[in-house]
């Protein structure tokens, strides 16, 4: 048997979704957020950027 490699060849609707705190589009979980899913707030270095700007004083 031959195993691809491809990444995630699952059900990728089942992984966890939220909304970016800047634009809300749904970001859905990444292997790579593994560790840090729960401080995950942006979708893009562009929302990041805009959602910097937005908390400084």
């Amino acid at each position: 048997m031959k195993r691809e490699s491809g990444g995630f060849r699952g059900n990728k609707s089942a992984l966890p979704q939220k909304p970016c705190v800047v634009c809300g589009l749904p970001m859905t979980w990444r292997r790579r957020w593994a560790r840090t899913w729960d401080e995950v707030k942006y979708c893009s270095e562009r929302c990041r950027r805009q959602g910097d700007k937005g908390a400084t004083p």
